[in-house]
């Protein structure tokens, strides 16, 4: 069967100048019946479908006439006790079928499981290499059925209460009523230099290391005053000369010049694989620890599919 003539195709093809007369038919079309009519094909006869949808014999029998109006065929004959489908209605199973259960599967209103769905979730791209790798094994072992979209933070309290994401992992503190958050890991944090870098030979003090050029992390929104404040208070005096929004720039730059920065623990592990990085082992730094957390609307646990996958999530770490 050639899937280019199918209804589905049709409808969602922008550039079809059938659209319009496509959704006024449709308008016309009571599609209450379509359901009327598959329980008659699938229950082969109007008394059992009448039980299936309770309803009367009579309503279901109206039903068949209305949809004879409608489509140039009886669809169904009776036979003996019950009815059999035309080959008209045959054809329209095919069609019917298909769009009910894909209507379905998009709804969910059972909470199935193996229903196939898209689940979005935001990050930035430094938490997304830190933790998707971890949640998609997570995802694809408990819930094989669900297709991870990422898509990138920028107001995170926005995309989660108008749901435009279904979940966020972040570093920053989101503190909207509407919303709830499980701490997922916290990593300290490190000062990593280039390998071979002049600060590795001299001892780790305050006085030592305020002499190099150091890298800023800016991302806007990101609640985390407290803890920059605990690292100015740390190096009162440091010398910012780069800054970025990404930390995969900053370990870059790091790598191939005598800039200093600070990065958490399981993204130094990540980055040192490609750049040729150290860490300078500095216990008043190495105490501070950024926590990174997996927000969601608080609506969003009434939905059975999602409530199981922020379990997988949590799990996971």
């Amino acid at each position: 069967m050639d899937n280019n003539n199918s209804p589905g195709k049709r409808l969602s093809d922008p550039g079809s100048e059938a659209k319009p007369q496509i959704f006024r038919t449709l308008r016309n079309i009571d599609l209450n019946l379509l359901t009327i009519f598959e329980a008659v094909y699938v229950h082969k006869g109007i008394v059992n479908a009448a039980k299936i949808l309770n309803l009367t014999p009579s309503a279901i029998s109206q039903s068949i006439q209305k949809l004879r109006t409608i489509f140039p065929d009886p669809l169904f004959i009776r036979k003996g006790q019950g009815v059999t489908p035309t080959a008209y209605a045959t054809h329209l199973h095919e069609y019917i079928s298909q769009g009910l259960e894909s209507i379905l599967g998009a709804l969910d209103l059972t909470g199935s499981y193996d229903k196939q769905r898209t689940i979005t979730i935001g990050t930035t791209p430094t938490v997304g290499a830190l933790v998707l790798p971890q949640i998609y094994q997570a995802v694809k072992t408990h819930a094989p059925q669900l297709m991870l979209r990422n898509i990138s933070v920028n107001d995170a309290e926005t995309q989660l209460a108008q749901f435009q994401t279904d979940l966020i992992i972040d570093s920053n503190s989101l503190n909207a009523r509407a919303l709830s958050h499980n701490v997922l890991f916290a990593d300290k944090l490190l000062l990593i230099c280039r390998k071979n870098h002049p600060a590795l030979s001299q001892a780790a003090t305050v006085e030592n290391l305020q002499q190099y050029e150091q890298t800023l992390l800016m991302l806007e929104g990101q609640n985390l005053n407290g803890l920059r404040q605990r690292i100015n208070d740390i190096f009162p005096e440091r010398l910012v000369h780069f800054s970025s929004y990404n930390l995969f720039t900053i370990a870059a730059l790091i790598g191939s010049s005598d800039l200093i920065g600070i990065i958490p623990e399981r993204l130094f592990t990540l980055v040192r694989h490609c750049w040729p990085l150290e860490h300078i082992p500095f216990a008043p730094l190495n105490a501070e620890c950024v926590e990174i957390s997996l927000y969601y609307n608080k609506l969003s646990l009434r939905d059975p599919v999602l409530e199981n996958l922020i379990d997988v999530i949590r799990k996971a770490f």
